[in-house]
Formats: structure tokens, sequence, C-alpha cells
């Protein structure tokens, strides 16, 4: 079993070495993973030796990836193959129904399956993680998230693979996984010098995630001073090197959610069933159903006794007025006259160093082509001008688009807004993010960084004898090279002082 120290840390305990049981460190104990978990059977004992593993993301997002990550040394995972096989939208969409969440599963399963040696299934572990879409199901709905919970263990319990179990991460681990999935995949938390020593990074290096799922969004990084508020402090020891990173995950704030909560505040501020929406372009409406608007946990208002029937929501394209509602789903009063707060009455220090900004920043981004570092101005300047574009101009230029398109406005403007006036951004600081899809070649988020907690592939220190042996390799490396070049020179040489004829 992984021991944990006195003030643990899911951090902490991942650098414990191969557990006989998967484990995390949460509320000042050791708490099994199973006590989030539901499995189809019993843990069983770990190998120590893994050749491959699968994992599953799920929770707001869709249920789209199933990667297989190939181990070819104790350093570097690296994905060989990515599942395109789309059945269906997050898990936590299935309350209704939980037998389909497992169904959802099987086409990525048989994907990963063909492409894994028979012999090598039984020793794959496979991984099941879900996020705030199954934490907003939790608390709406309990019931229905055991069976869902239930209803994909079974499947992937009866897979030839080895199934670690299911289980519902909390936000801070969601934020402080995808933080180590960046800085590992990047190779920053270690580096071999020149010289064959291991060099431990700087702090202020180390690259800061911003995460944006559908239903929470996530700050994570490394801040300049220390962290006051100890319950947003995560610490990893990690190759030899201690770092306490500040996380903070808001439920609610992702982009789904954000969009359900504005619409939802627009309706109570409206007088009828017309709601003229400021973030949607002009010439734009549709009619719909208030009930589902009111659903989710995160609206905390009742439908108003008036719209029985359907709605009908009128795009204005007026983003003065958007930006005006988008700051109604903050509280920002809650940290007049407090120093170090973001919103909501949360702690937050100031931002340092780069960020990596990633899923939702990262695709609503690219849409509007603001992934190439552009200065903040051009950024809002350019977010603007297409908010105030008409809905037939908008239509025409983006032919076959998903059902998104109507909503790039409202997170354009909800990412600044977020970005600048909630976690603290300025003009100076802007430049430090970069809005990215991947790192290192890899897709950044939790997942990777989850699979590396389970399987404990990241050592706590540096094995001093894997040191010494690639000390030597290095400096058999450099003797060869400056035999192989004097060998060159020489033969070059003797050509060009070699009598002719």
């Amino acid at each position: 079993m992984s021991s944990c120290p006195q003030t643990p840390s899911l951090g902490l305990c991942l650098t414990r070495g191969p557990p006989t049981r998967p484990s995390l460190c949460t509320g000042g104990q050791q708490t099994r993973r199973t006590t989030r978990a539901w499995s189809a059977r019993p843990w069983s004992a770990r190998r120590k030796q893994i050749s491959r593993s699968t994992y599953r993301k799920s929770g707001s997002e869709r249920l789209s990836e199933l990667p297989k990550w190939h181990r070819w040394s104790v350093w570097n995972w690296t994905r060989t193959y990515m599942c395109l096989h789309r059945s269906g939208p997050g898990i936590s969409s299935y309350a209704s129904n939980p037998a389909q969440a497992g169904e959802s599963l099987q086409g990525c399963l048989e994907e990963a399956l063909a492409l894994i040696p028979e012999a090598q299934q039984r020793k794959t572990p496979l991984f099941l993680g879900a996020t705030a879409g199954m934490r907003l199901l939790s608390q709406k709905n309990s019931s229905q998230a055991r069976d869902i919970f239930a209803a994909v263990t079974q499947v992937l319990g009866k897979s030839p693979l080895d199934f670690w179990g299911a289980e519902l991460l909390a936000g801070q681990d969601e934020g402080a996984l995808g933080w180590i999935t960046i800085n590992y995949v990047l190779g920053m938390l270690v580096k071999y010098s020149f010289s064959g020593e291991w060099i431990q990074p700087l702090e202020g290096t180390l690259v800061g995630a911003l995460d944006m799922g559908g239903a929470s969004t996530q700050i994570t990084f490394v801040p300049g001073g220390p962290i006051l508020d100890k319950s947003t402090q995560t610490t990893f020891r990690l190759y030899g090197s201690e770092h306490s990173v500040y996380t903070h995950s808001y439920l609610c704030f992702g982009r789904d959610q954000m969009l359900s909560r504005l619409l939802a505040q627009l309706v109570q501020s409206s007088s009828g069933p017309l709601v003229r929406h400021p973030c949607y372009h002009s010439g734009y409406w549709a009619t719909l159903s208030p009930a589902a608007l009111y659903e989710s946990p995160c609206v905390h208002t009742a439908a108003p006794a008036e719209l029985a029937g359907s709605l009908t929501v009128e795009g204005t394209g007026n983003p003065g007025a958007c930006i005006s509602a988008i700051r109604g789903l903050f509280n920002f009063s809650s940290c007049q006259g407090r120093g170090h707060c973001a919103f909501n009455g949360v702690y937050q220090p100031p931002v340092r160093g780069p960020f990596y900004a990633f899923s939702n920043f990262y695709y609503t981004f690219r849409f509007l082509n603001l992934t190439s570092k552009q200065p903040l101005a051009t950024v809002n300047a350019t977010i603007w001008e297409f908010c105030q574009r008409p809905w037939k101009q908008v239509e025409a230029s983006s032919p076959g688009q998903d059902r998104w398109l109507r909503d790039y406005c409202t997170s354009g403007l909800y990412i600044l807004t977020l970005l600048l006036e909630g976690y603290g951004f300025s003009e100076e600081t802007w430049p430090g993010i970069e809005f990215r899809k991947q790192a290192g070649g890899t897709e950044m988020g939790w997942t990777l960084g989850y699979m590396l907690n389970l399987t404990s592939m990241i050592p706590a220190e540096v094995p001093a004898r894997w040191r010494a042996q690639s000390y030597g390799i290095w400096a058999a490396g450099v003797v060869f090279a400056v035999l192989t070049l004097a060998v060159t020179l020489g033969a070059v040489a003797g050509q060009l002082l070699w009598p002719q004829g």
C-alpha cells in the first residue's frame, strides 16, 4: 500500500511507487480510490511492470478519446493511438438511461482492443475518471450517478483489459493533474544537462494550466510566494523536487453551464416569452423549451410561471451589453477590499509565469483565429467585430459548422472576462498565455496525469543507479563522437596532403 505523509495531497501520494491497490490522499488521510468508485470486481494486485495502459476521460466532455500509451522508458509515455469513434456526449447525459452510458464506450474499447496484442491485454490497465459533468449529476441525483457508474463498470469490467475501476475526480484533482500533464510532456519537471547531471527546473519556468470543460473551469500554477489558503494548495514531489501549486476549480463556470446560466439570467430579466440576447448575432432567433434550461443544478432560479410554453430568443449582436450580462454571472463584489482574491470570494495569488489554455479555451479561440499569440488589443477587437456580424453573414462564412456557431461570440467574451477580470491577467501578462490543443505532441488535459498517478510512473527521486548508467552512456557517447571526428578529419587531411600522381 502506498504510504502518505502527515499532511498528504494527491500529488505527494503520486510519488510513492507502484501501489498494490490504487490510492490517493485527501483530507488529511489516505483514502482508497474505491471510496468513490464502483468496480465490477475487487481490486487485484497490480503488476510493477506495465507495458501499456488505456484511459477514458468522461464527465462534461464528449467520450471520444481512448488513447493508448506506450512506455518507452521510465521517464516518458507517448500516445500512439486516439479513438475517433463518436458515439454520444458525456456519460452524465445518460441519466435517464444509464445502460446507454456503458454502451457508448463500447466502440472505442473495441478499437483499442484491436491494437493491443492479445498477450498484453491482461497486463494493460484501463481507467475511467469522471469530472464536472458527473459531479453535477451527483449533486442533482446521486442515485442516477451510481447507476451510470455501475453501467460503465459493467461494460469495462467485462473487457479482457485490467480494469482498475471508475471514479469521480474532485475539481482540485482535475486541475492539478492537468498541470502535471503539461509540464511532464514538455519535459519541464526535470532536465538532463550536457554534463550528465539532472537539473531541477526553476519555479518561474513551469507552465500554468488553464482548463475549461463543459461544466467547470480550472486554474493551476506555481505562484511567486507562499499560498496563504492551504485548501487551494497541492504539493508534489517529482524527480527529487517539491512543487507547491495553487489550483482551484470553479463548478458551473464551464462553457455549457455558463451558457445556460446566462440564458436563464436573461429570461429572468425579460417581461415575457421573448428574450433579446445581446450575445447572439443580430438576425438570429430560435424557439426552445424553458424546462431543460432549469434542470441544471447550476441554475438556481425557478422558471417564471408565464413561461409554461415555448420561449423565443432573438439575437441583438451587442457585445457591450453582452459583457455586462456576462459580468452578472460573477460575484466580483465579494472580493472588494480583499487582496489576492479572484471572484466569488475565492482566494488566488497573482498569476505568474507562462500558461497553456486548452480544451474550450483553445476551441473557441481556434474558431476565431486567435491562437497565434495576438496582442490583447487585437484579440478584443477581433471578438467584438465578430459579435457585430449579422447572423446570415456568420452562417455564410462558416458553412457546415457545428451547433456551437451561435455561441462563439458569447464564449469569446466570456473567456476575456474570466481571464482579465476574474483571474487577473493584464496587458502585461497576456503574452504569457498560449492557446494550445497539444503540448509535446500530446493532447492536453487531466487524463495523462491521472494515468501517471494511478501507475506511479513519475518517481519522487531520481534513481541514482539510473543516473550513473546514463552518465556512463553519455561519456561513452562523447568519446565515440570525438574519436569519430578525429578519424574523419585525419582522412580528409590525408587526402589533401597526399602527393598527386
